[in-house]
């Protein structure tokens, strides 16, 4: 068999511990053609000197400034050399034979432009993604298939899918050259949406190849489900998705509902809990959006 070469891409953000983890990992996998490639976005402390003790063959690109998830993975996609880019998030664990799989599917369907293994939470057992629904314009909500069911095999399939899981998504290096690179205005959460919808505009597919499985501890480098962090970015960029994703009737009714039903309902929630903090990044994330529109610069 033929091994096409895999740049693997992954970015570090105050988290080395993860990352040397998850080189662990790699360097177990069975697939024995693949360039690692570790972004760090500016962390507080350099990693390229613990991270090259351990993996000599590992490329490192430091940044001087975080260019947040989009933008480190296009450094990275500026010095890939593979047939295929694979973006793994620095806080997954890899089985060792979970990249084959991947490479065989994507080298034997022309039309798939974009393609996910499962992935599941670090129990091992329950499934954080199986596939995933199209975010709708009118809600800005996507739906995860399988979330949270226990992995009984029932998902261990490939078929076609809407959206990607950003943690794991492999994509040919000619799909990245005919669509340019990921869309770093959202900076953190739903530039992977944004670029699925741009590759199956040029007639690709997405895919969900259950052959394969990542572990993925999700909200590592973003600290938890309700930092500052990841509040404002996702309320900030689920508007962003809507407004640039959507027009007419649609993005005007989805805009009236994001306002006044997610948004108000946890806009009351933080601040009956006292999570004054959460309750401005909301408001922030509104705001910048605001401000953007104004500025004539959502339009994709």
């Amino acid at each position: 068999m033929i091994y096409p070469l895999v740049s693997i891409i992954s970015i570090n953000y105050n988290s080395l511990d993860d990352t040397l983890e998850f080189l662990a990992s790699l360097k177990e996998i069975t697939y024995p053609s693949v360039e690692v490639i570790i972004v760090d976005n500016a962390s507080r402390i350099n990693p390229k000197e613990k991270v090259l003790a351990s993996y000599p063959d590992t490329k490192v690109i430091v940044s001087e400034k975080n260019l947040g998830f989009a933008g480190g993975n296009n450094l990275g996609i500026a010095e890939a050399k593979g047939k295929y880019v694979l973006f793994l998030n620095n806080d997954t664990l890899l089985p060792p034979s979970f990249l084959q799989p991947l490479v065989e599917f994507m080298e034997s369907t022309p039309d798939a432009g974009m393609a996910s293994p499962k992935v599941v939470f670090p129990d091992i057992k329950t499934i954080q993604y199986a596939g995933a629904k199209r975010v709708s314009a009118y809600t800005g909500r996507g739906e995860r298939i399988g979330l949270f069911q226990t992995d009984i095999g029932q998902y261990d399939k490939i078929y076609k899918t809407d959206l990607g899981h950003g943690a794991a998504l492999i994509v040919p290096r000619k799909v990245i050259d005919e669509v340019g690179p990921m869309p770093e205005l959202y900076f953190l959460y739903y530039e992977e949406h944004e670029w699925c919808e741009k590759v199956k505009s040029k007639g690709y597919n997405m895919y969900y190849v259950g052959t394969s499985m990542v572990v993925h501890k999700e909200s590592v480098s973003v600290g938890g489900e309700e930092s500052y962090t990841k509040v404002y970015f996702i309320n900030r960029n689920r508007l962003l998705f809507m407004l640039r994703n959507s027009s007419g009737l649609a993005r005007l009714c989805g805009v009236i509902y994001f306002i006044a039903v997610p948004t108000m309902r946890n806009l009351i929630q933080y601040m009956l809990k006292g999570k004054f903090e959460l309750a401005r990044a909301i408001l922030r994330g509104l705001r910048w959006n605001f401000s953007m529109m104004t500025k004539n610069t959502l339009p994709a």
